[in-house]
């Protein structure tokens, strides 16, 4: 994955779940053009500008009509990958995910590391990204690893 050292976002909030399935079903899944249509409970659509691979871009339309621009900075086959996420031409978030064998488990963790208020010191951005930021994002990452478990599963969108 990419190297944070150069990065300086101050917080960050995870979410991991066991997967039901295998490690290459997985990747397959997250890894296809327009992989966010299959399983974002919050896609309205997931255009691909360039594929696949590190570099890749694409936008995601939200179902509230905000659109944004994921730009792929790692990708590494079968253990996950790295991107920036935002509004085009505005502030980014980058994001993590990645996919682990725990006890012959097949885990999906994706950590973001919000842009939000990033230029105000910790003792001022403390409490609202403790009570507002962070379960908001943890329920939306919940959401989306839901999203790839139920398809997973079903194959239905």
């Amino acid at each position: 994955m990419r190297d944070l050292s150069k990065i300086s976002y101050k917080w960050k909030v995870s979410y991991e779940e066991k997967i039901n399935s295998s490690v290459d079903s997985l990747w397959v899944l997250i890894s296809s053009p327009s992989n966010l249509e299959l399983f974002h409970p919050f896609c309205k659509s997931n255009k691909i500008i360039k594929w696949p691979g590190e570099n890749s871009i694409d936008e995601l339309i939200y179902l509230n009509g905000l659109t944004f621009i994921r730009k792929f900075k790692s990708w590494d086959i079968k253990k996950g990958y790295s991107l920036l996420i935002g509004e085009k031409d505005k502030e980014q978030s980058y994001v993590v995910w990645e996919i682990t064998k725990k006890n012959k488990s097949i885990h999906l963790k994706i950590t973001v590391y919000p842009y939000f208020l990033q230029n105000l010191p910790k003792i001022i951005s403390f409490f609202p990204y403790k009570f507002i930021v962070i379960p908001a994002l943890e329920l939306y990452l919940k959401s989306v690893i839901g999203g790839i478990n139920h398809y997973l599963k079903t194959k239905k969108t």
